[in-house]
């Protein structure tokens, strides 16, 4: 798909994805950004239809790391995520749908949140989606934030953004 000013990406997702200019990382898109602070997998299902009537050529979906904060089993996470990649493939069969795997935070999350990614990576593509990990850009040793992305190793920093932007591009160029 070229990238042209017709173009309407929609970033949805939690606050990651709200704090980040992304129409300033795609000056020739029309971006929508449906991130919404404090967001869970099931706050987005309960949203999905305001995306869709956006009806963007382009959805690049971040969720989950809340769902954690919450204690949610990381099964009743990953199933959540299918939902919405199969509501999103059914509303909107001609879109290029990227999911991105959920950003590392604090290391004590790091086997729960992989685990989840594990099964994302292998589920995206039986819904022609395309999976991004952002681990390799945004993960330190420990698998935590690396320290200088962040602040309380949850949110980003602009560095931080660059460096997920950076991993998310090829997705969105393809």
């Amino acid at each position: 798909m070229n990238m042209t000013e017709a173009t309407v990406t929609a970033f949805v997702g939690d606050s990651l994805t709200e704090h980040g200019d992304w129409q300033a990382l795609l000056p020739d898109q029309h971006v929508i950004n449906f991130g919404v602070e404090g967001n869970t997998t099931h706050d987005l299902l309960d949203r999905l239809d305001e995306v869709v009537a956006a009806a963007p050529s382009v959805v690049v979906v971040e969720i989950g790391t809340n769902d954690f904060a919450w204690r949610l089993p990381p099964e009743e996470v990953a199933q959540n995520i299918e939902e919405i990649l199969g509501v999103l493939r059914e509303k909107l069969p001609a879109a290029n749908i990227v999911m991105q795997s959920i950003p590392p935070r604090q290391p004590e999350y790091a086997h729960i949140v992989r685990s989840v990614n594990e099964h994302l990576e292998s589920f995206v593509p039986t819904v022609s989606c395309r999976y991004v990990d952002l681990w390799p850009a945004l993960a330190d040793e420990n698998g935590g934030l690396k320290g200088e992305f962040t602040t309380d190793g949850l949110h980003l920093t602009d560095a931080g953004y660059a460096a997920w932007f950076e991993a998310l591009r090829p997705a969105l160029e393809a």
